[in-house]
């Protein structure tokens, strides 16, 4: 049975329900933007109760506020696929996806405009972080999406088949380079992205396949795909 990607849910997940009914795949991944109003295991449980792993990585969309935020990372942390590499067991044969959570921004990093970054890492932000603005001894909520050069470090020591993540790669009108490059360093052969909302297929600069996901679209691959 093959891995189910899921674009952007916004609250949406009544056909990612349909399409495990349907399809019966082993794992699921979801691509941000779930947008949680209550914790994810009540959500998705029509899914989880059927025996699917659930995987999951951030948006802009998942750290609006505390209660948010602990509705993924408290509630289905083990579901976390950011800076990973997990290898998906199927009947058909196994894919190792790995997830970039969140999105550039230019308090931190906007490559996309090709800017140098601010930070590195998450600790350089705290280090000139006043305490009383920071979140749980940590960098401020409004910053927990954000995605830092630390993360590229983290993800370009794996390898992967699949490289998922919010931001799209460079075939994108408002994608990077810099994520056709981490693809590349991890010997991704697929690339899956939401945020955009746009269903496509398209190729990085180096000629890698990508996927682009609409709001709440499924998409089906099977290692034999790869």
């Amino acid at each position: 049975m093959p891995v189910l990607f899921y674009g952007d849910p916004h609250r949406n997940f009544d056909p990612l329900v349909e399409a495990v009914q349907q399809h019966r795949p082993e794992h699921v991944v979801i691509v941000g933007d779930l947008d949680l109003q209550r914790p994810f295991r009540e959500v998705l449980a029509p899914v989880i109760d059927r025996g699917v792993q659930c995987w999951w990585i951030l948006g802009n969309h998942d750290c609006t506020d505390a209660a948010q935020y602990d509705f993924l990372f408290e509630d289905y942390p083990e579901g976390n696929l950011g800076n990973r590499a997990v290898t998906m067991a199927c009947r058909d044969g196994d894919i190792t996806v790995a997830g970039l959570g969140g999105i550039y921004r230019g308090r931190v990093w906007y490559p996309i405009g090709h800017k140098s970054p601010v930070f590195q890492t998450r600790e350089d932000m705290i280090a000139v972080t006043r305490h009383h603005a920071r979140w749980r001894k940590g960098i401020p909520l409004r910053q927990r999406d954000t995605i830092f050069p630390e993360d590229h470090e983290i993800l370009s020591a794996l390898s992967c088949d699949v490289l998922v993540s919010h931001e799209a790669p460079s075939c994108h009108e408002y994608g990077t380079l810099e994520i056709d490059r981490l693809g590349l360093k991890m010997g991704a052969k697929l690339f899956v992205h939401g945020h955009m909302h746009h269903s496509y297929i398209g190729k990085t600069a180096y000629g890698t396949p990508v996927r682009g996901l609409d709001g709440a679209e499924v998409f089906l691959l099977s290692a034999e795909d790869l």
